[in-house]
């Protein structure tokens, strides 16, 4: 089923299958003809229960993993025409990535965390380190750049993972069950950050399976048995 945003693209899929083959065993459907499309400035929420094929669609979308058959666009640039090489710079530039598990180096640095994905990108040190305090500022931890993952609580730690995720300035921002690993309170205070990127023209895709959290979107997209069902936009995700 199509999912549509009235909003330039810069997700969009057409067909996309993916069918896991286990040797001799039966082959696995994951996905089942996804057609999507997902605007700048969006915030979509993609939900599903364990085994829906939403982690599936995730790896997609993350160019993580190629698709069986169909089509995927990410930022107008057609995936199915990149050797590897160009697959990882595409990721380096187009995608930043947020994980429950928020995937911190514990002997770095929150400003060294930050700025990590600046060496691969071969900018220079001092640059690094000046992009990486205002990333740190625009989550509100300008004063705890040089504070270690260990001295930062839970809520501090998703920050930092999602300054290092926006160090590149990328259009997608693709987040994994980001508030799982927090509590109510401080889960809030990073969905109400998302809204705020989103304000700032990033394009956010959360991955959840969580409909309270998923109802911070403004659209919710629900996977169900490899195939997905457009919600449509949320009544109180409108733009403020």
């Amino acid at each position: 089923m199509n999912a549509i945003s009235e909003r330039a693209a810069v997700i969009e899929t057409r067909g996309l299958t993916k069918v896991y083959s286990a040797g001799t065993e039966a082959e696995v459907v994951a996905l089942k003809d996804v057609g999507m499309r997902i605007g700048r400035g969006d915030f979509v929420a993609i939900m599903g229960p364990s085994g829906s094929g939403k982690s599936t669609l995730m790896n997609l979308i993350g160019c993580l993993d190629t698709p069986t058959s169909g089509s995927y666009h990410c930022d107008g640039i057609d995936v199915s025409t990149l050797d590897a090489e160009e697959l990882a710079r595409l990721r380096l530039d187009k995608i930043g990535f947020v994980f429950q598990g928020f995937n911190l180096l514990p002997r770095m640095s929150a400003l060294e965390n930050v700025a990590m994905p600046l060496g691969y990108a071969q900018v220079p040190v001092a640059e690094r380190k000046r992009m990486a305090e205002e990333a740190l500022l625009a989550v509100g931890l300008a004063d705890r750049g040089s504070h270690r993952p260990s001295e930062l609580s839970g809520g501090q730690q998703q920050r930092v993972a999602i300054a290092r995720a926006l160090i590149n300035r990328p259009p997608i921002l693709l987040a994994d069950e980001p508030t799982g690993a927090l509590d109510s309170k401080t889960g809030e205070e990073i969905l109400t950050l998302f809204k705020r990127l989103r304000d700032e023209d990033h394009t956010v895709v959360l991955i959840t399976h969580d409909a309270e959290v998923a109802a911070h979107a403004d659209r919710i997209l629900v996977m169900h048995d490899g195939r997905l069902h457009d919600e449509g936009v949320h009544e109180q995700g409108a733009p403020a």
